[in-house]
């Protein structure tokens, strides 16, 4: 873990006892603070004392004698209002921070440099930082990747001399982080989200602003009008030497962009070509390609810069995501991939805009509002779709309107099945290669627990299908 120490000897107060939670509140007594711990809920209470973790009511507490209330991100700072432990901390002067203020003020302590691309955005923050984290390992860099992607990032590996740290970081994260100054800070986009616990799309924009507004080299997707602004604001402040622009797409004013299937760098008035994404199957779509324009800006960004050539090498072994474009291997000539976590309609249309067609769809589940009506365009890239879930009857008119074939299948078992003999049926004239894709723009709790076990559950039924050749890398 990274021990804290920024605070020994103080008491400190930690609400919210999931993951990071405990992973900060062991880091903080490592470091030699009084760490009392809360929760609302018995099971967090308990998980806190397992862990040989002090516990009390904070609700009794004096908060005069603590130094500082360190709050998990999932417990809301300002929307939909202040949690009652935000409201008494600020009552006492307190102040209210989370895991990645301790973070980064804890790095500014170190005697040596540390490395830091703290990556954000609404879309392709989680496989933009598996990325970087990949193309630095690949390249013989000592890496730790965490935060919002999955690991904790107080329960990563120590501070040293060379080692990077790539951190995704959630709105909520750097709302509890105001000292935040990355290395390289990474802002891809800016769409509706979280709205709920920003109050506003323009204080959800300027939240993610201070990201790249503090770090010392930025690098801004400028596809939206949010990020554009913020990346104007920030030439014009601290001038263009310091910011890179990235887009996706061909007609786009920005500094790394993509340009006939390569990565490529504009400065000066000049060209040159970073990398190559044709062929890299684990990078489909022009999201994807978004993604590998950040990740390629971010580490020329770095004080010891990646070489275009390393770059090159490592993003054609990027093996992806679990369960996001993940492209489980094929029977024959049909390709198979799981993209699960597409639990809404926006999702599932970068998943369909990302082949040309002859799609077999696996779809449903646990429906969202608006159901897929905004896919109605991209339908005729599907050559038939499979329907499971209580979304069934629901989207079952809308492809019927949209003159889509479609089965129901009711489970995912008998969809993959289904699809799968379909695909294999559909190889003679067929003006694409048959891709039986499971994006399925619904949540799963109407028959898995979560995302993650349906996406399990698919990649299983695959590989049991006869003839079935996994791929071992991102081809």
């Amino acid at each position: 873990m990274i021990r804290i120490t920024s605070f020994a000897g103080k008491r400190v107060a930690v609400f919210g006892l999931g993951a990071s939670g405990i992973a900060t509140a062991k880091a903080l007594v490592a470091g030699g603070a009084d760490v009392v711990c809360c929760d609302d809920n018995a099971s967090g209470l308990q998980a806190a004392a397992d862990a040989g973790l002090a516990t009390a009511d904070l609700k009794e507490a004096n908060w005069a004698v603590y130094a500082a209330l360190i709050l998990a991100p999932g417990v809301p700072l300002t929307h939909p209002e202040p949690h009652w432990t935000v409201r008494a901390a600020r009552l006492a002067g307190v102040e209210v921070i989370g895991d990645l203020e301790l973070f980064v003020r804890e790095r500014r302590l170190q005697d040596f440099d540390v490395p830091l691309i703290a990556i954000t955005g609404t879309n392709g923050k989680s496989t933009t930082t598996a990325l970087v984290g990949h193309l630095l390992r690949e390249a013989g860099r000592d890496v730790e990747v965490g935060g919002n992607i999955g690991t904790a990032m107080l329960a990563l590996e120590p501070f040293a001399p060379g080692r990077h740290y790539v951190i995704e970081c959630s709105s909520y994260q750097i709302d509890l982080a105001p000292g935040i100054d990355a290395s390289v800070g990474v802002l891809l986009n800016v769409t509706p989200d979280h709205l709920d616990r920003h109050g506003t799309i323009e204080n959800y924009a300027a939240v993610k602003a201070q990201l790249v507004l503090q770090a010392k080299h930025a690098v801004i997707g400028v596809d939206d009008n949010y990020c554009r602004a913020i990346a104007d604001k920030l030439i014009d402040t601290k001038g263009a030497e310091g910011v890179l622009r990235i887009s996706s797409r061909p007609e786009a004013v920005c500094d790394v962009g993509v340009e006939d299937g390569d990565i490529v760098l504009r400065r000066d008035g000049w060209e040159s070509t970073i990398a190559g994404l044709a062929g890299i199957g684990s990078l489909r779509g022009a999201h994807n390609a978004e993604n590998a324009c950040a990740a390629a800006a971010a580490l020329l960004s770095l004080p010891q810069p990646l070489k275009p050539n390393e770059i090159d090498a490592g993003l054609k072994t990027f093996p992806g995501l679990a369960h996001r474009m993940e492209q489980l291997g094929r029977v024959g000539q049909t390709l198979f991939v799981n993209d699960s976590k597409a639990t809404n309609a926006d999702s599932t249309e970068k998943a369909l805009l990302s082949f040309k067609g002859n799609i077999f769809w696996i779809l449903g589940g646990k429906p969202k509002a608006g159901g897929i009506a905004e896919l109605v365009p991209y339908f005729d890239r599907v050559a038939k779709a499979y329907l499971i879930g209580e979304a069934t009857e629901d989207f079952a008119a809308t492809l019927e309107e949209g003159k889509v074939k479609f089965e129901r299948c009711g489970t995912l078992e008998a969809a993959t099945k289904a699809a799968a003999r379909d695909a294999a049926a559909s190889l003679n004239g067929a003006s694409a290669e048959p891709v039986v894709l499971l994006s399925p723009a619904c949540a799963s709790f109407d028959q898995f627990r979560n995302f993650e076990v349906r996406g399990d559950a698919f990649r299983a039924q695959v590989a049991a299908l006869p003839g079935f050749s996994a791929f071992r890398s991102g081809a």
